[in-house]
């Protein structure tokens, strides 16, 4: 007949697996885990981003809406519009390429909600990887959105554009 100890054998391949207790290292405030961004905070972060490029991007629309008009440029010709369109892409991917490389490792989006881009190792990024991430979120919104969904489930919490730039999104 077996006895406990029989089933608590290192040997034993039908042991249960050892654990170890975070406790004592939670109290010395180095728990060695990281803590992964949720999908629903960058979600939010995103949010408060497109927030702030769609005000930013009125404001320009606005503005160069009226000195078109009153310098006699037909503002439906598409040549200005192309420009106004071209201008957006340009202003939108330095502002998420520019604050997710600076010393923020965030977006004001991001910044709001208590997140930060890093790389693997949760160093800072190069601003041509914030870029390859930019371009990156094209791939990820292909497919019905399926690289922005695969987030919750992958071991790290990544993005397939997280994934492709070897970044991580964790909170500060």
């Amino acid at each position: 007949m077996a006895n406990e100890d029989d089933f608590n054998d290192r040997d034993n391949p039908y042991a249960p697996p050892e654990t170890y207790d975070f406790e004592d290292d939670r109290e010395e405030g180095n728990s060695g885990r990281v803590d992964y961004a949720t999908f629903w905070a960058r979600f939010a972060a995103v949010f408060l981003d497109g927030i702030i490029c769609n005000v930013i991007a009125f404001v320009v629309g606005l503005v160069s809406g009226i000195l078109m008009v009153s310098s006699g440029v037909d503002p439906t010709d598409p040549g200005p519009q192309l420009g106004l369109q071209l201008f957006g892409f340009v202003l939108q991917w330095v502002y998420m390429a520019g604050f997710t490389s600076s010393s923020y490792m965030a977006t004001p989006g991001k910044m709001a909600i208590g997140i930060k881009v890093t790389d693997m190792q949760g160093n800072r990024i190069s601003f041509g990887r914030a870029t390859g991430r930019f371009f990156g979120k094209a791939i990820s919104g292909l497919l019905l959105l399926i690289g922005y969904l695969m987030q919750p489930f992958t071991e790290r919490k990544q993005a397939l554009h997280d994934i492709m730039a070897g970044t991580l999104v964790v909170k500060k």
